[in-house]
């Protein structure tokens, strides 16, 4: 599936993206349910299982920026996650044994999708190695207009940054601390039906959609077989092993000289990234995100 150019970016960069791997009637399909989605939220005011909203959704004008745990909600979402486009990739990049951990759905609507400040995946799921990424499935085009996913050309190849806010965890790094240069980030852009993969290490984030276009990322983590979670499973390790799409289980954690730092004492805000980066006081896309981009 991957070329070896493809490879030796993902080695170097911490990030790709993949042309095409989803058709447009599956495209078509995914928009389709989500905005049936985005319809019952009408029906929501406040945070729940399903729905992140926007800080100012309303009935009269349902704005919602997560969908959680999108596959247990709908059977389009749920193929997704062994799509086998999806796992070529990830078999090219470690091999055939693969297991799914979990999946969101970040929607950027026209004129208002928030920003996600810069942080690194690595920084709230540390495992026994970093055989982890997260997967992008694009649903509209993304450009640089309407907020994109951004990267740190191989900030995955250094250390685990901190992500906590006057001693609590808040999924974000200071911005003010100038641990990387932001001014190297690339976009990672292309057609709806193309696929970005982003290393579980590498220091990402967006700035809010200032188009008049949507950008709804679907999002899925994956991880080697052989990396297990330094925080644990729920459910026990016959649940660990339902989460395989491909190849065989093991109970031998492979061991890496990664760094880790724990993402404790939990956030004030404890919920999705969205709520857990209010701890943040030194915010970057609010001050400078639209002359980033």
């Amino acid at each position: 599936m991957l070329t070896d150019t493809q490879k030796r970016e993902y080695e170097e960069v911490g990030a790709i993206v993949v042309p095409d791997v989803l058709g447009p009637e599956e495209v078509a399909a995914l928009r389709r349910v989500t905005d049936g989605f985005v319809e019952r939220a009408r029906q929501v005011t406040a945070h729940d299982a399903v729905f992140d909203l926007e800080d100012t959704h309303t009935p009269q004008m349902p704005r919602v920026r997560r969908i959680k745990a999108p596959h247990l909600h709908d059977p389009v979402y749920a193929g997704l996650v062994r799509h086998p486009g999806i796992l070529a990739v990830l078999q090219d990049l470690w091999g055939p044994d693969i297991r799914f951990d979990t999946a969101k759905l970040n929607l950027k609507s026209a004129g208002f999708g928030a920003a996600v400040e810069w942080h690194q995946d690595w920084a709230f799921y540390p495992h026994t190695n970093d055989d982890l990424a997260a997967v992008g499935v694009m649903m509209d085009d993304m450009a640089l207009e309407n907020g994109p996913l951004l990267i740190i050309p191989g900030s995955h190849k250094g250390p685990v940054f901190d992500h906590h806010a006057e001693g609590k965890f808040c999924g974000a790094m200071d911005p003010s601390k100038r641990e990387v240069d932001y001014a190297k980030a690339i976009p990672l852009t292309g057609r709806a039906g193309s696929i970005t993969v982003h290393h579980v290490r590498a220091v990402h984030g967006s700035a809010p959609n200032l188009s008049n276009r949507d950008r709804r990322l679907l999002l899925f983590q994956f991880r080697a077989a052989d990396a297990w979670p330094l925080l644990g499973f729920p459910g026990g390790l016959e649940a660990y092993d339902a989460l395989m799409v491909s190849g065989t289980p093991g109970i031998e954690p492979r061991l890496a000289a990664v760094p880790v730092r724990l993402p404790l004492p939990p956030a004030d805000l404890q919920g999705s990234i969205y709520e857990n980066q209010k701890g943040l006081k030194n915010r970057f896309f609010e001050v400078v995100g639209a002359a980033a981009e």
